[in-house]
């Protein structure tokens, strides 16, 4: 049987490693600030399209 404190300190150390590398990952994926104004933007735009046609759509 295997000593549950060992086991327990195992996970622990997984998880923290897999926590760092997944921040740093992310912190290397991560978007710039002008493309996220930018990804708004184009997003607003079509938000707004959709409600032009849907409005268009119902006639009013």
């Amino acid at each position: 049987m295997q000593n549950t404190s060992h086991a327990m300190g195992k996970f622990v150390t997984g998880m923290a490693a897999g926590m760092v590398a997944g921040a740093a990952l992310g912190s290397l994926l991560a978007p710039s600030g002008r493309d996220l104004k930018r990804a708004a933007h184009r997003a607003a735009k079509k938000v707004n399209q959709a409600v032009d046609h849907f409005t268009d759509t119902l006639d009013l």
